[in-house]
């Protein structure tokens, strides 16, 4: 054999038994942290119904945006990924007005369906902010996407940290501050 030709069959070995070694992967969204700490958490309601818990955790207290943190909800109730979707949409246009273009929601939305499942009650979706990266979302333990857009993680987060947040109290509670 040539060397050429035994550096090919070396290169298919080692292609070969990459492609059956699982790599190794974070263990759930808290692998994101290191070691998460709660910093605040509520629940939300919606014309009398329990909708969700909310739970903020952080990379280390006192909280600051500019530290990855995770915000994890867990369903009361079952919930289609399109209408958690319409209800973030609805949410930023609440929020933002017309600072953002139907361009961006439209990527913003797909970006959404992707990541999202429907949940039913006891189900967990947790988003992890990667300040000046972009954003992680789990499932459970389970990723099931990632975006490497810092402006659509600022904006998802602002939902519900943001001074115009739909729920005040909520907000407070998240951020560790007694309503």
């Amino acid at each position: 054999m040539s060397s050429s030709s035994c550096s090919s069959a070396l290169c298919r070995w080692l292609f070969l038994g990459l492609c059956a070694t699982p790599w190794p992967a974070v263990a759930s969204w808290e692998g994101d942290l290191g070691s998460p700490q709660l910093v605040g958490q509520g629940e939300f309601d919606y014309l009398g119904f329990h909708i969700y818990s909310a739970a903020l955790y952080s990379t280390r207290l006192p909280f600051s945006r500019l530290r990855p943190f995770a915000l994890q909800l867990t369903y009361f109730k079952h919930i289609t990924r399109a209408r958690i979707t319409e209800t973030s949409l609805n949410e930023l246009r609440r929020i933002y007005g017309k600072a953002l273009s139907e361009e961006t929601l439209a990527v913003w939305q797909q970006y959404m369906l992707s990541a999202f499942v429907d949940v039913d009650s006891g189900d967990t979706l947790t988003g992890v902010y990667l300040p000046g990266q972009g954003i992680r979302f789990y499932h459970g333990d389970t990723e099931t996407a990632r975006f490497a857009d810092a402006y659509f993680a600022e904006a998802f987060f602002n939902i519900w940290l943001a001074p115009q947040t739909r729920d005040p109290d909520l907000r407070a509670r998240l951020l560790g501050q007694t309503p």
